[in-house]
């Protein structure tokens, strides 16, 4: 005789919330509830079409270290190498592009080289630093920051001051500057999905795994007996596996976490291609309003006489970034701190860490489903490795 399957609770139906339902549905032995206000799966990385070009909200390409990962996505949605690509900064006095992260090609080509050179000889302190500015600056000297990385950072966290960031290890480090050509990340795999609608099969076979209901606002959080109210019904699972803004669950009881969020753009061009080859990425540190720009057909490959790209502005529209100062992220510790056994945390927003993208949405997963299957949930604050809950 079967034994009755685990209820089991997913708030939020983006990529970690997805990933919950494959892992567990593969697992077996669970019968899954997915909840998500919106009308569709996938959140920001769902593929959507404007002009008949596909498009993410902001680029969704596949960024991972990790094999294990990059194998298992591989198998559900085939991916494409896209190892090649490249980002370039705007510096608007010298009118030039640079590439970034920092490389010292560019550095010897600049007009103040010599200057930059010296202060790379006289580095010292990255080790001590204390905030983001102390850290670049120790890494890449005062004039290299001022032209690469001030006035960008400021404007994607909308603070005055860079020394209000006093966590780092998300960033680029300046510390690792290297000589000759090099693509945006050195070690990591990078790659898009071939279908020209992107991850959305991932998403969609959701649909299959579990009772999903889209559009569905939960009136009522008692996570304490992980229980939720939904049009009055109360109802108690076994399990309850969040993705969204921790603080959402307790009615903000310490205060509500701060976000940082993006109005996006779409432009279409009348030229096949806008960025030079292996371009995919624009970023402009100046007094523009605009951030980052990306063309999409350089993720895609899709064919089109027309190109298609996306603008986006660092504003208070959207919880789509976590703030990476310490202060915050302690307050959504506190949060944690008052999920019982049984309840977990995950994802970007459910974890309240900027560095968490869709790899580490599907590592969170695999983990969680591991510690279910061989009961050592005991630590359920956003669950998995320690990396994703440092501070500096």
């Amino acid at each position: 005789m079967n034994s009755k399957k685990k209820e089991v609770l997913i708030i939020g139906g983006g990529p970690a919330g997805c990933s919950v339902v494959h892992q567990l549905y593969e697992q077996g032995g669970w019968d899954i509830t997915l909840i998500d206000a919106a009308s569709f799966l996938g959140a920001g990385v769902r593929t959507n079409f404007y002009g008949g070009h596909p498009y993410t909200f902001g680029p969704r390409h596949f960024l991972t270290q990790s094999e294990k990962v990059f194998s298992y996505l591989n198998e559900k949605v085939p991916l494409r190498d896209c190892g090649d690509h490249q980002f370039i900064t705007y510096n608007e006095p010298d009118n030039d592009f640079y590439n970034f992260p920092i490389h010292m090609d560019d550095v010897r080509k600049m007009p103040e080289a010599n200057k930059i050179l010296n202060e790379l000889d006289n580095r010292h302190g990255v080790a001590e630093s204390k905030n983001f500015e102390e850290y670049w600056m120790n890494s890449v000297g005062k004039t290299l920051y001022d032209k690469m990385v001030n006035g960008y950072t400021k404007k994607i966290w909308q603070v005055e001051d860079n020394k209000e960031i006093d966590t780092f290890n998300w960033s680029p480090k300046g510390a690792t500057l290297k000589d000759g050509p090099r693509e945006a990340w050195d070690e990591a795999i990078s790659a898009y999905p071939y279908a020209i609608d992107g991850y959305n099969s991932y998403f969609d076979t959701v649909l299959e795994r579990a009772n999903v209901l889209l559009n569905t606002k939960i009136e009522k959080f008692d996570i304490e007996n992980k229980k939720i109210s939904i049009d009055g019904v109360e109802k108690v699972y076994d399990i309850i596996v969040n993705t969204i803004s921790p603080d959402t669950l307790f009615d903000y009881r310490y205060g509500e976490l701060p976000y940082i969020g993006r109005d996006f753009h779409k432009i279409v061009f009348p030229t096949e291609h806008v960025f030079p080859e292996n371009i995919y990425f624009l970023y402009y540190g100046g007094d523009e309003k605009f951030s980052r720009l990306v063309e999409y057909k350089k993720f895609t490959h899709h064919k089109s006489d027309t190109t298609l790209i996306g603008m986006e502005i660092p504003s208070a529209n959207g919880k789509y970034y976590p703030i990476p100062i310490k202060k915050e992220m302690e307050a959504a510790e506190r949060y944690f701190q008052l999920m019982p056994e049984g309840v977990f945390s995950i994802g970007r927003a459910g974890s309240y860490r900027y560095q968490i993208d869709i790899d580490d949405c599907i590592e969170q997963a695999m983990e969680l489903a591991d510690m279910l299957k061989t009961g050592a949930a005991g630590d359920h604050h956003p669950v998995v490795m320690k990396k994703w809950r440092e501070f500096a």
